[in-house]
């Protein structure tokens, strides 16, 4: 693929997080408002599933494939030497790709509602992964929590062979891919 390819527009760019917030909102909707009453507490453990295999899907896809494996590794690349492009995924890409390799094998092998909630608990971690990642490259942060991560992802950029996790630094602690704990007393936008 191209660097033009990979490249969003602005009204892209926004319209990629509004399609996941859209489909967040009306699979949280269909859970709630269709989905049986007795399977609640399954559909929210599926959910917190979701969040906590996106945080390693996050973490292994970076490393193992945008790290590793060409050409997503040329094409990851682009964002290291441009970290101020609007970079991503296509959403039809990514979309089809969350269809086919997350939802409809877990519905086959669940059922549609405990299916739709792992699939939100992954989606919503998508999304969230997306913004953070986004702030760390386009926002001077207010949050500690958020600093911390802005200054662990530009070193990250200037490493690239540490520090994976871009929400959450626990994948790096268990495979000790992370850095030292360094705090940041300024703010550097562009990091």
């Amino acid at each position: 693929m191209k660097f033009v390819l990979l490249q969003f527009s602005t009204a892209g760019y926004v319209v990629d997080s509004l399609f996941y917030v859209l489909w967040i909102v009306v699979a949280s909707g269909t859970l709630v408002r269709f989905g049986p009453r007795r399977e609640y507490l399954a559909i929210a453990l599926f959910m917190g599933g979701g969040l906590i295999i996106w945080s390693f899907l996050e973490y292994a896809l970076h490393r193992f494939v945008l790290h590793g494996i060409e050409p997503f590794r040329s094409m990851h690349a682009q964002h290291h030497d441009h970290p101020h492009a609007l970079i991503g995924i296509p959403t039809l890409v990514s979309a089809t790709l969350f269809a086919a390799l997350v939802l409809a094998p877990a519905v086959a092998m669940t059922d549609f509602w405990r299916g739709t909630g792992l699939m939100l608990g992954i989606g919503t971690g998508y999304l969230a992964y997306g913004w953070i990642h986004h702030a760390t490259h386009h926002w001077c942060p207010r949050t500690r929590w958020l600093k911390h991560r802005k200054q662990l992802h530009a070193m990250h950029h200037r490493a690239r062979d540490r520090q994976y996790g871009v929400t959450t630094s626990l994948w790096d602690w268990v495979f000790r891919s992370g850095f030292i704990k360094q705090r940041s007393r300024s703010c550097v936008v562009g990091s």
